[in-house]
């Protein structure tokens, strides 16, 4: 990688950890995802009477996702079955904040025209702006997997004595699912962000992207799929393949023409 696409990772950062309100947005979301919403399922099935209904409704899972006790049978649901799907709505959303002002914050800074003077084509700067984004977003993902884990695993041993460790899923989800996810929705919202006159304008289409993410926790939740290895395995797949295909599509697009009209 040249010295001046680092140079530009470099200054992204900067203006997303100096910038009280992005940094807040990007901190806020991952806590509630990851440390409360799953804080809250612990503490109310530890101290919630069993409920006949929800016991009838858990004999419908597959043998794999029970455990000898309902507690851990629906700690070890929302552990490896809801949890994962927040980890493919993170790098989204996240990256989002970065990657929607890509090109229309520096056009409102009026900055752009010193971006362009640097000693780089217009298609790596175009690369070094999706893998500031997509930098992000991992950094954040990985640091509220481990957060998640830590805060989750204390409660259990606490209040119940034991530990539920996370499913192979996850290695999956974490590697392949949420990288290929992440790179997409980059990918996406940097170009839209060259063709955008605000960023409330780029990070109002980008909101677009959360719409498939929140139809597959709807089926985790109901019941209707559960992500299972082989789908995660596919999923993965498909969704590199379509990173791939659309970042070179979207390289071999991006014009000076677009990005100054």
């Amino acid at each position: 990688m040249k010295p001046a696409m680092c140079a530009i990772i470099q200054k992204d950062f900067r203006s997303i950890v100096t910038n009280k309100r992005y940094f807040s947005a990007i901190l806020i979301v991952p806590i509630i995802l990851t440390m409360v919403f799953p804080s809250i399922f612990v503490v109310c099935v530890h101290f919630v009477p069993d409920d006949p209904d929800v016991v009838k409704l858990l004999e419908l899972l597959p043998p794999s996702a029970r455990w000898e006790s309902l507690e851990l049978t629906v700690i070890n649901l929302v552990l490896n079955y809801i949890m994962p799907i927040f980890f493919l709505m993170i790098p989204i959303m996240t990256a989002s904040i970065m990657a929607a002002s890509a090109f229309v914050g520096e056009k409102e800074r009026h900055t752009l025209e010193t971006l362009l003077y640097c000693p780089l084509t217009l298609k790596q700067i175009f690369q070094a702006k999706v893998l500031s984004a997509f930098l992000l977003s991992m950094l954040v993902s990985f640091i509220s997997f481990c957060s998640m884990l830590l805060v989750l695993e204390a409660e259990l041993f606490f209040l119940m004595g034991q530990f539920i460790l996370p499913s192979v899923n996850w290695v999956i989800i974490m590697l392949l699912v949420s990288p290929a996810i992440s790179l997409i929705a980059v990918t996406l919202i940097v170009k839209g962000s060259a063709k955008a006159k605000s960023v409330e304008e780029s990070q109002q289409a980008a909101v677009y992207l959360i719409i498939p993410i929140l139809l597959l926790i709807v089926g985790q939740f109901s019941g209707i799929l559960l992500l299972n290895l082989w789908i995660l395995l596919g999923l993965g797949g498909l969704c590199a393949v379509l990173a791939g295909l659309l970042l070179k599509k979207s390289m071999g697009r991006f014009t000076y023409e677009m990005l100054l009209k």
